[in-house]
């Protein structure tokens, strides 16, 4: 999907109670705030450029013509996965040469520079390779250590979503913004990788959390964490992540006013194994179970 630069509105049902006279109507709506393509920085421009570079190789491989082999981690890469991160690679430092690299193909360049771009080409190769459409390019910018810009574009989904620090998180053009239920009773929670979660303690923690809430989903990958921005899930809790799974969607939940930290509550940072993300009153909820349980 391309960056489209022109204003858009969207339509959207709100969380809060309504009547059944609503309901007849689709529901109380509200307007969500369209995108104004002159607030993106030079960073942003070229980050979608780059994402959308790599949705056309993505895509254009999925059908299964592609190799795979498998690293020393034991984990599959293909052909995709490499032509996207050079193409990612080729386009940002072609435009920010003085910039780090940190791809989860070609590993660390300029590592201490003081800008350092986190790119995944191709996050759920394994999906990919089954040919699951739950695979994302994920691509984030971290200053001095703090994650400032994320974009994850679902290429399958047809979802490209992004933020950047202070000018909030969208999709598509249209505003992202957490839900307001706090009720953990009312509350929709999607997990992902658990097993870290699953060997200890922490395993009657999550349980305790099931049993309370309404819906409990495994999206997975980048879409819990789309839902969660738009207001359509309330939670994710996961075990085994790293940072180049999760740093654009970290500045995206956040900047959709939700909180997303590790399950200890530390921000994101290169070291990050576990997520808690959620709005702000579950997330306080949330941490106080998980906490101390997983690193």
């Amino acid at each position: 999907m391309a960056f489209d630069c022109q204003e858009t509105t969207l339509v959207s049902r709100s969380s809060s109670r309504h009547s059944c006279a609503d309901c007849l109507n689709n529901g109380p709506i509200r307007k969500v705030q369209s995108y104004n393509s002159e607030n993106a920085s030079d960073y942003l421009k070229v980050a979608l450029a780059a994402a959308d570079k790599a949705a056309g190789i993505s895509r254009s491989y999925f059908a299964g013509n592609f190799t795979v082999t498998t690293k020393s981690d034991m984990t599959p890469v293909t052909q995709a996965d490499v032509e996207c991160e050079e193409a990612i690679r080729n386009i940002i430092l072609s435009a920010f040469p003085e910039h780090g690299f940190y791809g989860e193909e070609t590993g660390q360049t300029q590592a201490d520079a003081e800008f350092l771009w986190l790119v995944d080409p191709i996050d759920g190769t394994k999906g990919f390779v089954r040919q699951y459409p739950f695979f994302s390019t994920q691509i984030a910018l971290m200053h001095e250590g703090e994650l400032i810009l994320g974009v994850s574009s679902g290429t399958m989904m047809d979802e490209l979503a992004w933020a950047e620090k202070g000018q909030g998180a969208w999709m598509n053009g249209n505003r992202l913004t957490v839900s307001d239920i706090y009720d953990p009773d009312r509350a929709a929670v999607s997990t992902g990788n658990l097993k870290s979660l699953a060997s200890g303690e922490g395993w009657s923690a999550l349980g305790d959390i099931v049993k309370r809430a309404d819906r409990i989903r495994g999206y997975g990958d980048f879409y819990h964490y789309h839902l969660l921005a738009a207001g359509k899930i309330e939670a994710v809790i996961e075990s085994d992540v790293n940072i180049l799974d999760v740093a654009a969607l970290s500045v995206i939940v956040t900047e959709a006013g939700g909180v997303f930290t590790n399950l200890n509550g530390d921000k994101p940072d290169l070291d990050i194994r576990s997520v808690l993300a959620a709005n702000p009153s579950l997330h306080e909820k949330y941490l106080g179970q998980l906490k101390g349980h997983v690193v």
